[in-house]
């Protein structure tokens, strides 16, 4: 198993190398932020240790570019720092566990462990559904990079159909997801809020992107992938003609 290593103290660095290296892992050590995002874009890693506190490009910023460029390797952040608001943004960046220094080496070994045992597998911070965009950290949604104001149940409602695009989903497995267990599954409030959300996502931008499958639930279309489908096809049958 191969492990990268981005943390600019030598000592820390050696020593984890060295540990890393004793346990059965191959390890590669990058000194900066630089030379991390470099490794990450010329191997692929089981794994990353990742030091918060780095000169010039800090750990965060390493994060957020490595997940900007599809790579969805599983990533442990070291930090001095205890505060809640930096492991909260080190986790919504991307980041898949964290342990505060001072740390115990068998800890770490035993996070990494854990963290490969869940494999790499894409996790985007930020939900894409065509030029529709929902970020659930800060909130925010946009279509074609314009704003776009939710109440929260809509957000939730929105964010449960991005993360499965083109998957139909049930009123009641919707209600299960956004509202809880006590709802009335006959109730309506699941038309009511589609019809709210197309007011919103859909209409402004001349979109049907959150369909209606008749007697089976609800799903969200990509209408750009389409329109260019549609854009292909109709050259082709000019070509042919």
């Amino acid at each position: 198993m191969r492990i990268l290593v981005v943390e600019d103290e030598a000592p820390m660095a050696e020593l984890l190398r060295r540990c890393l290296a004793e346990n059965g892992f191959a390890v590669d050590v990058a000194p900066t932020g630089e030379d991390g995002l470099w490794y990450t874009g010329e191997s692929d890693y089981d794994a990353i240790v990742l030091d918060v506190m780095l000169p010039g490009t800090d750990g965060f910023d390493v994060l957020r570019e490595m997940r900007a460029a599809g790579s969805w390797a599983p990533v442990l952040l070291l930090t001095a720092r205890d505060a809640v608001e930096d492991r909260v943004r080190g986790l919504d960046l991307g980041a898949d566990d964290y342990l505060v220094k001072p740390f115990a080496l068998a800890e770490l070994l035993s996070r990494l462990r854990a963290l490969m045992r869940r494999g790499a597998r894409e996790r985007p911070a930020v939900l894409t559904v065509g030029d529709l965009s929902l970020d659930p950290a800060t909130r925010s949604v946009a279509r074609d990079g314009r704003p776009i104001t939710l109440t929260a149940k809509e957000f939730a409602l929105l964010e449960c159909l991005m993360r499965r695009p083109g998957q139909v989903l049930s009123k009641s497995e919707l209600i299960e997801h956004v509202w809880d267990f006590t709802f009335d599954a006959d109730s309506n409030v699941v038309e009511v809020y589609v019809g709210y959300l197309r007011q919103k996502i859909d209409r402004p931008f001349g979109r049907q992107s959150l369909r209606t499958s008749r007697g089976a639930g609800y799903w969200l279309r990509d209408d750009r992938a389409d329109s260019i489908a549609r854009a292909k096809q109709a050259d082709h049958a000019h070509g042919v003609r």
